[in-house]
């Protein structure tokens, strides 16, 4: 929805400006004296320069609103299966890796060593979250698995020679 919106504003802001330089274009034959111009859009530039910024203000403002950072994907009152996740080199340490379809999760997640990337991919090789794993910080994802399946958890920071062996399986049913 929001990408679409995006896509929208874009073409019309791309059409305003190839009209405007269509306009200029067309005008720029015509020899008249310049200053009233010149004072004319002064004023112009001003008011269409400030009515401008206040929109793009709006538009950025609706369309980040709906952003999920750090939003619990569940509501008031369902308490969350807590994971503690650690990435080391070569591997993960999960508290759990089982969980059933409409649970509210969250995962804990930091790293033993260097920064990794905690990747949860669908069975079609989708990637559906993600967060860095640090050291000495935890960052949190939260997720509500909607399908049963076998979900991979892949490194997404490249973090030495065994780097493409960190998977790990979890699995919801």
């Amino acid at each position: 929805m929001i990408q679409t919106v995006a896509w929208i504003t874009s073409l019309i802001f791309m059409s305003f400006v190839v009209i405007v330089f269509g306009i200029v274009a067309l005008k720029s034959k015509e020899k008249r004296d310049y200053e009233p111009i010149k004072k004319k859009w002064y004023k112009a530039r001003t008011f269409y320069g400030s009515v401008l910024v206040i929109f793009m203000l709006a538009v950025t403002i609706y369309t980040l609103r709906d952003l999920p950072y750090n939003q619990p994907v569940y509501g008031e009152g369902s308490e969350p299966t807590v994971v503690d996740v650690e990435a080391f080199q070569f591997g993960w340490n999960i508290s759990e890796t089982e969980f059933s379809a409409g649970e509210p999760i969250e995962f804990k997640v930091t790293a033993a060593d260097v920064t990794h990337g905690f990747g949860i991919y669908d069975e079609d090789m989708n990637l559906i979250a993600q967060t860095q794993a640090m050291p000495e910080y935890t960052n949190t994802v939260y997720i509500t698995f909607d399908e049963p399946g076998t979900y991979e958890i892949l490194c997404m920071e490249y973090c030495g020679l065994a780097h493409h062996l960190m998977i790990e399986e979890i699995v919801v049913k």
